[in-house]
């Protein structure tokens, strides 16, 4: 399987809005980190949509290892 790209060494912080969806990029590829823009087409990969249920800054993974798909769990901290 492919491993995706590492984006960032950080997650990024979103504020999201209450009701609205968001796609975060798997892949790692998009130039829209952290959502997807399409470009992992032919990777295998596909998006991973987050719903919001409340508005509030929540941390989408950058390094795109978090086991929490789409939030970071800290997983940039290992090497």
């Amino acid at each position: 399987m492919n491993k995706p790209r590492r984006a960032s060494d950080t997650p990024y912080a979103v504020e999201v809005e209450a009701g609205k969806s968001y796609f975060w990029c798997a892949c790692g590829r998009s130039q829209d980190q952290p959502f997807c823009d399409g470009s992992h087409k032919g990777t295998g990969f596909s998006p991973v949509k987050y719903e919001a249920e409340e508005s509030k800054k929540v941390f989408f993974c950058g390094c795109k290892g978090t086991a929490s798909k789409p939030l970071c769990d800290g997983s940039h901290k290992k090497k």
